[in-house]
């Protein structure tokens, strides 16, 4: 086997969640999985490698893996790898930088066997034990308005009140809110502009909305913005939930690309 690739399931982690206080705690899934500790599942994909020892592990997850406590958990990661019989880096990528029309901030975990990362170390990188591997990208921005159609499901009656209420320049429906209550809220209402990129999209469809039209996303945005097939079969699930879920494939693609060019190709 070549490459190993996963995303375990990383909510505990995500900065929008209740991190610390998930971990250790038994979650499940629309999908009907059996319920599960999820903050464990990462040091099973680990113990899979060890037993399959593919030539490349690439594991994804969110940025809040490497943020205040969640460090121990990575520092955890790195160990697991090396017993493994793995090196291991890291790289926080964004992949608006790497042709996703959608900033959305992943960390990879690049690891290559033991026995074949020693061809890709150099002089210099003995002491650091990493073999050498770039992954630098700085693809063109992709705009929202070059893939707007606004032909998602219209707003309700409360979120077209707090639209009509809008003023350009807003970043969410909390001005409106405060404006129409006096009062905090509406701050996850983000609104996304034709002359910008695309905050990370999430499993809520409200997350991120358009400024000009009261209407959500619609399917075929959700699957641009995060570079999905337009006849992709979400199984039933709404788009903004698999795709909010997902790592964009085209950084997916991006990321294996590097891998082969680098590594693989040259053994």
């Amino acid at each position: 086997m070549d490459i190993l690739d996963g995303s375990p399931p990383c909510s505990t982690f995500s900065l929008s969640g209740n991190r610390e206080k998930d971990w250790g705690k038994e979650k499940v899934f629309r999908e009907g999985q059996t319920a599960q500790v999820l903050d464990t599942l990462f040091f099973d994909f680990i113990a899979l490698a060890k037993a399959l020892q593919p030539k490349v592990v690439i594991a994804e997850n969110v940025k809040g893996l490497l943020m205040g406590n969640a460090i121990d958990y990575a520092r955890r990661i790195y160990k697991d790898f090396e017993d493994a019989g793995y090196y291991c880096q890291h790289f926080l990528l964004d992949a608006s930088k790497m042709g996703v029309p959608q900033m959305r901030n992943r960390v990879f975990f690049v690891c290559i066997r033991h026995d074949l990362g020693v061809n890709f170390l150099k002089v210099s990188d003995l002491f650091n034990v990493e073999p050498h591997i770039s992954m630098d990208f700085n693809e063109p921005g992709i705009c929202y308005g070059e893939f707007a159609d606004y032909m998602g499901k219209p707003y309700g009656k409360r979120m077209k009140e707090m639209f009509d209420n809008r003023t350009h320049g807003d970043i969410d429906m909390s001005n409106a809110y405060r404006k129409l209550t006096g009062k905090r809220g509406f701050f996850n209402q983000c609104y996304l502009y034709e002359d910008k990129i695309c905050n990370t999209l999430t499993a809520h469809a409200d997350s991120t909305i358009p400024f000009n039209k009261p209407v959500y996303l619609s399917k075929s945005e959700v699957c641009n913005a995060s570079t999905f097939p337009q006849d992709y079969d979400f199984c039933g699930f709404s788009p903004h939930y698999i795709c909010g879920m997902s790592v964009p494939p085209v950084m997916m693609a991006q990321v294996s690309t590097r891998v082969y060019e680098q590594w693989l190709s040259n053994l």
